[in-house]
């Protein structure tokens, strides 16, 4: 079987989110299956990034770098359908993508598609129109019926895509994604924490939340909250507010409501972390909170519990399912509840136990290599319908 991966996502200087579910898939497929032929398609116009050196390793694996500006390629499939990029890496049995971008293949090649989440079709009105107009152009709707099977990275999403778009049961396979071994807890004497802690200017105690600042993730109400909680609970004004994330410009109300917070020099903004720094900054932190608005899966929450750090985190879409009983579930759009959940976990020192040891043990569940052999049935059961 002939196998062609979509490997575009890993050409940004800094992957996240759906580069590192690339990334990670990638390498565990590859320690699996050394028997099918693996053929990986990239394009970028001032040459390749350091994400992809890994597959070098592999013997069944073949790199197809090109060139093209990537506007120009784009417009070319999305008007013209062409090229076909199975055709245009010498044929593929099977197409995989990682996530919905601009694709055309040949109709002897399957396309096994995964989708993250419908937050662009859930709440359009917290993307700026540049990403709304793209997923317009993408037509995620038309890949859906175009597409062999779908990956749904949770039940959730899964639900949302025969909710909205009308994909068929039978079609959709609900695969969760993994979790990094890179995730753990940390020797409090280990130096690297010091120095992660120096590197952000970190108080001594905080609470974390992590992520893109833009309005689907709900910062805004986690500010409030805060200063809720300062506000009503003195016993907790030694814990900082701590927002690791670049602020999309979509969201510059949140730096303008904390410039004018009573509670600015409590409340810290670090800007883009080091994917290497995370699991330093999960230890470092007192409780991890996430009040996003909508999640397809919500890789942040795992990887705190992972950590040993104690989760509160939002009652919609994925998170539930994704959390299990293992984190405080809030309503995020209630400001006053997370204080309140904030202010239970931080001063009841059983419920702060218990949520560290349920999340250890909830996190355990999510493996990268089930992950990859599940996609790996996939491949092979769409090939034999296809055969």
């Amino acid at each position: 079987m002939r196998i062609g991966i979509d490997a575009r996502c890993l050409e940004e200087e800094k992957i996240s989110g759906v580069g590192e579910y690339a990334l990670e898939l990638f390498k565990n497929i590859l320690e699996i299956d050394r028997e099918n032929e693996y053929v990986f398609f990239s394009n970028s116009f001032k040459g390749g990034n350091s994400h992809s050196a890994f597959l070098e390793k592999y013997p069944n694996i073949t790199q197809k770098n090109f060139h093209f500006p990537n506007k120009l390629l784009n417009l070319s499939l999305w008007f013209f359908g062409w090229p076909r990029l199975d055709k245009l890496i010498g044929g593929a049995d099977i197409f995989f993508a990682p996530n919905i971008n601009f694709i055309a293949i040949s109709r002897r090649c399957r396309l096994v598609l995964t989708f993250h989440d419908l937050s662009f079709e859930r709440y359009p009105e917290l993307f700026p129109q540049k990403a709304r107009l793209w997923h317009f152009l993408i037509n995620p709707r038309k890949m859906v019926r175009e597409a062999g099977k779908l990956i749904a990275v949770s039940e959730s999403t899964g639900n949302d895509l025969e909710s909205i778009y009308g994909a068929r049961t039978k079609n959709i396979s609900a695969i969760s994604s993994g979790l990094s071994g890179k995730y753990s807890i940390i020797d409090r004497n280990n130096p690297e924490l010091l120095a992660v802690q120096k590197k952000y200017n970190l108080p001594y105690k905080f609470i974390l939340t992590l992520g893109t600042i833009e309005p689907r993730k709900n910062a805004l109400s986690l500010i409030m909250a805060y200063e809720n909680m300062r506000d009503n609970f003195p016993a907790l004004k030694k814990y900082k507010l701590v927002v690791v994330g670049f602020i999309s410009t979509f969201s510059k109300n949140v730096r303008e409501h904390i410039e004018k917070s009573k509670y600015k020099n409590d409340i810290l903004i670090t800007g883009y972390a080091d994917s290497k720094d995370k699991v330093y900054l999960y230890n470092l932190a007192s409780l991890f909170v996430y009040p996003s608005f909508f999640e397809g899966f919500g890789f942040p929450p795992l990887e705190a519990m992972a950590s040993g750090t104690p989760v509160i985190a939002s009652n919609t879409s994925s998170l539930p399912e994704v959390a299990g009983k293992s984190a405080v579930l809030i309503d995020p759009t209630r400001p006053d509840e997370i204080a309140e959940a904030m202010r239970a976990v931080l001063l009841d020192e059983k419920l702060y136990n218990y949520l560290r040891d349920e999340g250890l043990k909830r996190a355990r569940v999510f493996s990268w290599k089930k992950c990859a052999q599940d996609l790996l049935a996939l491949f092979q059961s769409t090939f034999k319908t296809k055969s």
